[in-house]
């Protein structure tokens, strides 16, 4: 539970209303929240045209109070737990060109614990930023539920619902209308802040008659007079757990930073070269997961793949080459056609000598059953025999899907048949956003345990190819390969 101390508990002031107003504002992606606490500090502190990753602090004089202003990074929108699970897999293979992805928190972004402690002592009203030009839905509902959830409990009294973007409200409508007619979502938000709810428009900020701000000011001090002048503290074991946060992305970032001082200081030699095959079910996303990795828009998502395709690109210093091959079926090898099962052999027969690893796709929103474990062992053993499993690595796709939850909880919580499945790969496994292509930290140490892997197979490549793979590779090869996409400088064979 969070802490809530009253201003006069504190020895910094000595009456119920200091002379300070500290606010903490958080909001959803495009919200305006950055331009909000632009308006209400009277001047551009924050750069409102880029994605806050950092907590900022900016402070102004409102009628002879000091206002600290709190501007954080942009929650997270969760994904819908009712969908169903076969249909979200499918659903996502092509979800690139339907739907705008969500950004996944970068090795920088912070929750909205950093923004509080920012303000010290603790804020005395969180304000929580809707835009009224977009649709407030369950799924934003639950977004701000779990961002006041990770402040600890009784934050709901100290916030308030400031909309933004009510010029764009058609005439004659009042925000009251508005929440009213938008939906349930929107109204139990409010509801739950206290009906306490405020409207900007932040292009307005320069007008003399502006009085926006000091009438938001006169409902924070309601509030704060409702509070008995206390003020919100954020609990000191979620300050630990954050600060421990923080400082193993740190840790991480110089981990990185070291590996790239790494390869820049390698010379001679062409870029190492590691060679992918991409398998999978139907519409698990493999041609968006080939794309994350590339960097670029190699593979055409969004439809079914009919036939191989290969792509490479250099990233993070080595040479990356990558096959798409087409669905298997997710039932049986027998239901898989004939002419895919031969498609999914001739992929690895593209990456000659044989392909380093085969990266089996499976999107972190897929339920695996007993049947389904079965029938992907049954695929990778007949296509390409039993040993296969050595060079076998799981990657989960949609790991946007995941928000702040770790992979290694969502594989407890996926059951005993997805931790058979691991087992069969020796455990190797990563996890990766496909809706955000060029991902070098995600990428990176995909291709890092990509090397363990082979380092573990003695530096040896897989080998599976046979004759009859061959016979008609010529003539896919000519139309699905670039004149740059030639093995033979492999290092690593």
């Amino acid at each position: 539970m969070a802490a809530v101390s009253s201003a006069s508990d504190s020895g910094e002031h000595r009456c119920r209303h200091p002379p300070e107003r500290r606010l903490l504002i958080l909001g959803g992606p495009q919200s305006g929240k950055t331009s909000s606490a632009n308006t209400i500090l009277g001047n551009e502190f924050f750069d409102a045209g880029t994605e806050t990753t950092h907590s900022n602090v900016g402070q102004t004089e409102i009628y002879g109070r000091r206002v600290t202003v709190v501007d954080t990074p942009t929650w997270a929108i969760p994904a819908d737990p009712d969908e169903d699970d076969e249909e979200a897999e499918t659903d996502n293979a092509g979800a690139e060109s339907n739907s705008p992805a969500r950004p996944p928190p970068s090795l920088d972004s912070e929750g909205p614990c950093m923004g509080a402690i920012l303000c010290p002592p603790g804020p005395h009203a969180i304000l929580l930023v809707v835009s009224i030009t977009k649709p407030f839905t369950d799924k934003e509902r639950r977004a701000a539920e779990e961002q006041l959830t990770a402040l600890g409990g009784g934050t709901w009294r100290y916030c308030m619902v400031l909309f933004t973007g009510v010029d764009k409200l058609t005439k004659g409508v009042f925000i009251e209308e508005h929440i009213a007619n938008t939906g349930e979502a929107l109204q139990w938000l409010v509801e739950r802040c206290g009906s306490r709810y405020h409207a900007f428009d932040n292009t307005r900020k320069e007008t003399e008659e502006n009085t926006q701000v000091p009438e938001l000011m006169e409902k924070v001090e309601e509030m704060i007079t409702d509070n008995q002048g206390w003020y919100f503290e954020v609990n000191e074991l979620i300050l630990l757990e954050e600060e421990q946060a923080r400082r193993a992305l740190e840790e991480e970032r110089m981990r990185m930073e070291e590996h790239a001082r790494q390869r820049e200081q390698m010379i001679g030699g062409p870029p190492r070269e590691l060679r992918l095959l991409l398998l999978g079910w139907k519409g698990v996303g493999k041609s968006s997961v080939g794309n994350s990795i590339l960097g670029r828009r190699f593979f055409e998502s969004g439809q079914e793949t009919e036939l191989c395709l290969r792509r490479q690109a250099l990233v993070c210093g080595r040479r990356v080459t990558i096959v798409d091959t087409p669905g298997w079926d997710w039932f049986s090898v027998r239901r898989t056609p004939k002419r895919i099962r031969q498609e999914s052999q001739r992929g690895a027969a593209l990456l000659r000598p044989g392909p380093h690893t085969l990266l089996l796709v499976l999107p972190v929103v897929s339920s695996l059953t007993a049947r389904k474990r079965r029938t992907l062992l049954a695929h990778i053993e007949a296509l390409f025999g039993d040993s296969a499993c050595l060079h076998t690595m799981v990657l989960f796709s949609c790991g946007d899907w995941l928000g702040r939850t770790p992979i290694e909880e969502h594989i407890l919580r996926g059951g005993r048949e997805l931790q058979r499945l691991l087992e069969y790969c020796g455990n190797y496994y990563h996890v990766l956003d496909s809706k955000t292509p060029g991902k070098d930290r995600s990428v990176s140490l995909l291709l890092d345990r990509i090397e363990e892997m082979i380092r573990e197979n003695g530096d040896r490549a897989f080998l599976p190819i046979q004759d009859e793979w061959l016979s008609e590779e010529s003539s896919y090869s000519s139309d699905n390969t670039e004149p740059e996409d030639d093995c033979r400088g492999c290092q690593l064979q």
